[in-house]
């Protein structure tokens, strides 16, 4: 039991070493070695965990996109009334800036997934739990009175997160703020529920 709690937390250890090495230097760039370096081990320690730099890499994508959804589920669920619950749901989803580690993450590795069939359907995974999120709460939000659709929840559903991911790359630049880019999905929302979310 000891072993595999030691195990777990050289894991744990080289999976965040690994994130830092990926936000410094990106995904093409990207060598063992500075994976090693960073969690001040060997390179032959990381691949006494993993089979090669592509495993490690993986499984940290894995876990970012089980941490983003997770985050965003629970700060969702605390509302029972659906406008708190969209308005938590976008404000959640967008970066806060180009150094929002997460959401840089899970962009830094996105390529990856136009090659590797494994990353790409990971990155469906994380897709379709987040139009989940959405249309959960666009349901709810009819259900409750507060909105009336003009397309099936779930293609409002899936446009939310468009243009979400669309915006993201103009915050991770610097070329968005935050706050802009909620306030343009504020004013989506409004067109396709009738709520207003923002001013």
């Amino acid at each position: 039991m000891a072993r595999r709690k030691d195990q777990d937390g050289r894991r744990a250890q080289l999976g965040e070493a690994a994130a830092h090495a990926l936000l410094s230097r990106g995904l093409e760039g990207l060598r063992l070695r500075d994976v090693a370096e960073a969690a001040g081990v060997t390179p032959a320690a990381v691949l006494y965990y993993y089979d090669d730099l592509d495993a490690l890499m993986y499984e940290t994508f894995q876990q970012a996109i089980e941490r983003f959804c997770r985050d965003r589920e629970e700060a969702a669920e605390r509302h029972e009334d659906a406008r708190e619950r969209l308005r938590t749901c976008i404000a959640s989803g967008v970066a806060d800036g180009p150094d929002d580690r997460l959401p840089r993450l899970l962009f830094e590795y996105w390529p990856r997934t136009l090659r590797d069939p494994k990353a790409a359907a990971l990155d469906s995974a994380l897709s379709e739990r987040q139009v989940a999120v959405y249309q959960a709460v666009l349901v709810l939000g009819a259900a409750q009175g507060h909105f009336t659709l003009t397309d099936p929840p779930r293609l409002v559903a899936a446009n939310l997160l468009a243009m979400e991911d669309g915006y993201q790359m103009d915050v991770l630049s610097g070329r968005r703020t935050h706050a802009e880019v909620v306030q343009a999905l504020y004013a989506y929302a409004r067109a396709t529920t009738g709520c207003v979310l923002g001013t």
